[in-house]
């Protein structure tokens, strides 16, 4: 697995990089080829400790964990990130099996920790509704006015379908279909 370390409002130790990669290493046998591993580590307010984990497997299938320890240990915040990853793969394993080395799914580990796997995604409704032209200033502006978290729209500069949302820790993103 390649990795990439980030630092925010901290410097990282030598131990800490080493113990990451240790852990993270682990969630390679989930992987045919190899996976990149992009690692963000942060300090918030009151010495919060905030691990950002993004795992791009070779397909492009992506994974994302984003945990925090407010005892302000970073190593249990890399532990929680890397948890919450193999739970989702495990819970995922059937749907995933397509895109991952199929026989990394089915580890032999205790039943204590099986994880129960979804059987169906239920979609409960379906909207249709007509993309409208604008800005990313006025889809920004109609997400805000619906009190929806994202909101789809069509760029008018570029004429391609975008999505605007909310970012879990402030400000506003935006997904530029290709």
């Amino acid at each position: 697995m390649k990795f990439t370390f980030t630092c925010k409002k901290i410097s990282l130790n030598d131990s800490v990089r080493e113990y990451a990669e240790k852990k993270i290493s682990k969630l390679d046998r989930f992987f045919a080829q190899e996976a990149d591993a992009f690692v963000t580590f942060a300090v918030e307010k009151k010495n919060r400790c905030v691990v950002e984990l993004t795992i791009r497997a070779a397909n492009g299938t992506l994974f994302r964990a984003q945990t925090e320890d407010p005892d302000g240990d970073m190593r249990g915040a890399i532990d929680a990130a890397v948890s919450f990853i193999d739970r989702r793969i495990r819970k995922n394993k059937t749907r995933l099996a397509k895109n991952l080395r199929a026989e990394a799914l089915t580890p032999t580990v205790p039943a204590e920790f099986d994880v129960a796997e979804d059987v169906e995604f239920n979609v409960v409704r379906t909207k249709n509704f007509v993309v409208e032209p604008m800005s990313i200033d006025e889809a920004i502006l109609q997400m805000n006015l619906l009190d929806h978290n994202f909101y789809v729209f069509r760029n008018r500069d570029t004429e391609k379908i975008c999505v605007v949302y909310q970012r879990n820790n402030g400000g506003y993103g935006l997904i530029v279909a290709e």
